[in-house]
């Protein structure tokens, strides 16, 4: 058995857990504060939040990132994710990402593999969670390392490269209209810097092209593949789901990284630059900039995301957390989905669901 935690900010995290658990030979449990969603293959045992109130010393003195004292929300997640360590015993825990969870895991004797991030991550809390890991899975590719990180870390580090839930869909292109150019801005649901008015300068600057906002300050899209698919460029941010989705399409992109905890986007802006694979400014451009922006990236092209995105890298993800758990199985550790229901039962909590039911 698998636990994988997966973080409840924007989607990301989400859809990479999605990818992966769907390859994996392991049977794999979520953990989170996120309903279970469709098409997760195994049992979900779904998290109180831990935020809300008026938390506390949530830092432990900089030591940690999240764990605000006396708060209900925050010691029933921990209560839950250690009564299923108890009861499943799992070998092995991936963090996507939670230096917390992670934390409590290891000092429960359970394995860790953590989602690595790119950005500044030498502080202590990342330290913690880097340093006991058994290994950082990296949904990059290896030739665009993230510069500074201890030996120790690279070491045990499995470049995956980026991969999406698109990875296995036919790249179908429509037919353009005659002297018309397609934008597809690419948001997420993370939050964002950018504005209406700032797509709508940038539209009037370029009046050979068509726009379409979809995510972000646009109109939420489930499944934007088509879009991505149709667009002459794609303009996104620098998250790692959707850059892996634009890299899945192959389309020529200018990315856009925006203000993230601990430099993230910012980092991964500098390693598309450095690999040449995308146009990459580091604010919105001004109007009259984007007819030269557009072109710039129609001549990089999106040949070069196949250096990003190798087509396989969930099926990369799998098998390595496979080996890790065959490795470390302890016997009688296979679940249920009647016995996830009891996690939660035993600590007085209702939020678990398993295959086949809705979310509580």
């Amino acid at each position: 058995m698998i636990g994988y935690y997966v973080h409840h900010h924007g989607r990301g995290h989400l859809h990479r857990a999605l990818c992966v658990a769907r390859h994996a030979r392991t049977p794999v449990t979520g953990l989170s504060s996120l309903p279970r969603p469709d098409g997760w293959p195994g049992p979900w045992v779904r998290l109180p939040l831990d935020t809300g109130g008026a938390p506390g010393d949530v830092t432990a003195g900089d030591r940690l990132h999240w764990a605000p004292v006396h708060h209900d929300g925050y010691r029933r997640r921990m209560g839950l994710v250690a009564d299923w360590i108890v009861r499943r015993r799992p070998a092995l825990l991936v963090s996507d990402v939670s230096v917390e969870i992670a934390s409590l895991a290891r000092l429960m004797g359970t394995p860790v593999v953590v989602a690595a991030m790119r950005g500044e991550r030498t502080d202590p809390a990342h330290r913690l969670a880097y340093d006991m890991a058994a290994g950082l899975l990296a949904p990059w590719p290896a030739e665009l390392p993230e510069p500074g990180w201890p030996a120790a870390w690279l070491r045990k580090t499995v470049h995956v490269g980026a991969f999406s839930r698109n990875d296995h869909r036919a790249r179908a292109r429509e037919a353009a209209v005659p002297g018309r150019r397609r934008v597809l801005v690419l948001g997420g649901a993370g939050g964002s810097d950018l504005g209406p008015r700032q797509v709508e300068e940038a539209r009037r600057a370029t009046p050979g092209w068509d726009w379409q906002v979809v995510g972000g300050t646009g109109q939420w899209c489930a499944d934007p593949w088509p879009l991505l698919c149709a667009a002459d460029v794609v303009v996104t941010h620098a998250g790692q789901n959707a850059l892996a989705e634009c890299a899945a399409a192959r389309r020529p992109a200018v990315v856009v990284p925006q203000d993230r905890p601990f430099g993230e986007q910012h980092a991964t802006g500098r390693a598309l630059r450095d690999g040449g694979l995308a146009v990459v400014r580091e604010a919105w451009p001004a109007a009259d900039e984007w007819p030269d922006v557009l072109e710039e990236s129609l001549r990089t092209g999106g040949a070069g995301w196949s250096r990003w995105s190798y087509g396989d890298g969930a099926r990369r993800a799998a098998a390595y957390l496979d080996a890790l758990a065959a490795d470390g199985a302890a016997p009688g550790a296979g679940e249920t989905d009647a016995e996830a229901g009891g996690v939660a039962a035993a600590v007085g909590d209702t939020g678990v669901t398993a295959a086949g039911r809705g979310a509580a």
